[in-house]
């Protein structure tokens, strides 16, 4: 296996991409899916439909001279507009894993050389009036709470409460999500797939989950997200990816339901009734506040079968086409309703969604 496909680096399993590729390959799940649109004036295709409709910006933002993207894992925006993007990075010289945006795209700054070869998810809270980023690093095995410049306030290590770990090396967290009470969940996506609550201390609280199919348990829970939507009781929603569904706990972790037909659900965000789930097998899903699809961004089932043969598209940037997603891995609404989308590419990629209806 290459280190490309290696879940360490944050991609996918041997086992996860055969035992999908067929399905992957074949499904179009329930609700539309959207083939590259009319242009506007200057060339950039315009995806989606009715009240969502889309003008792709690929390749936006020019990350500083001292960073070259690998992999761009997490994206999130704070309350002054700035985009914050975390790469894997690589490589024998280590560099920022974070670089923050203004809306224009251009680098105000950049950090985190010491999460150098595990850059993954990056989330962004109001903590007594003032903003942290919650930081999941998979090659250090630990989440990182630190200020918007990047200054540590805390470190997580596995935790040894629950007896689930014999050591660090089952451990590998990806993603967090915000209990509303200020404590907060880890997502062990590459580890061993549980999830662990904390208390607003950082204290740990419980465990549950772990690897399987059956309620409750999950293969590769990527990521995490509060669903606070409107009319609905509060609950976790989990992006159980190898097993191609959404899964949903109370908030003390009771296995509530499944959200099903999707095909590798990454992570999460939320805008008013809108659940924004990345796919990470080529399209970026909208779905409503009783979790039907209302679209799937850039699907393209004729497409999904060239990026899922070999995963060989991935790294040739020449066959990436306008209109369509490779890999997303994560993906954000800004204030305006225009969307930010990261890819797992060699080269790295953003995409900025322009809400144009």
């Amino acid at each position: 296996m290459s280190e490309s496909s290696h879940p360490e680096s944050g991609h996918l399993t041997r086992r996860e991409a055969m035992a999908t590729l067929a399905a992957g390959v074949a499904a179009v799940s329930a609700g539309p899916y959207v083939h590259a649109a009319d242009k506007t004036d200057d060339a950039r295709p315009v995806i989606g439909d009715g009240e969502h409709r889309y003008e792709c910006q690929h390749g936006w933002g020019t990350p500083p001279a001292s960073v070259k993207w690998l992999n761009t894992h997490g994206v999130t925006i704070d309350s002054d507009g700035l985009i914050y993007v975390k790469h894997q990075s690589g490589g024998p010289v280590p560099m920022d894993t974070i670089v923050v945006f203004d809306p224009e795209g251009k680098a105000v700054r950049s950090f985190g050389k010491e999460y150098h070869g595990g850059g993954h998810g990056i989330d962004i809270r109001n903590d007594g009036g003032e903003e942290f980023l919650y930081l999941s690093d998979t090659h250090n095995r630990q989440v990182v709470k630190t200020t918007k410049t990047g200054e540590v306030v805390w470190k997580l290590a596995y935790p040894p409460e629950p007896g689930v770990y014999k050591d660090a090396s089952g451990y590998r967290p990806t993603n967090v999500a915000f209990a509303p009470d200020g404590g907060f969940y880890i997502a062990d996506g590459y580890g061993s797939s549980y999830i662990h609550q904390y208390d607003k201390d950082a204290k740990w609280v419980r465990t549950w989950g772990g690897a399987g199919k059956e309620p409750g348990k999950m293969q590769t829970p990527h990521g995490i997200w509060l669903d606070n939507r409107p009319g609905r009781e509060p609950s976790l929603v989990v992006a159980d990816r190898a097993n191609a569904r959404l899964q949903y706990f109370t908030l003390d972790g009771k296995h509530i339901g499944f959200v099903e037909g999707l095909l590798y659900p990454a992570h999460f965000d939320i805008m008013g009734d809108i659940l924004l789930v990345p796919d990470l097998h080529a399209r970026v899903s909208l779905f409503d506040k009783e979790n039907k699809p209302i679209i799937h961004l850039g699907d393209d089932p004729v497409w999904r079968a060239e990026v899922l043969d070999g995963f060989k598209v991935r790294g040739n940037p020449a066959r990436w086409k306008p209109g369509k997603f490779v890999h997303p891995h994560d993906a954000c609404f800004d204030k305006d309703g225009n969307i930010f989308v990261v890819e797992w590419v060699d080269a790295g990629r953003i995409t900025k969604l322009k809400k144009v209806s």
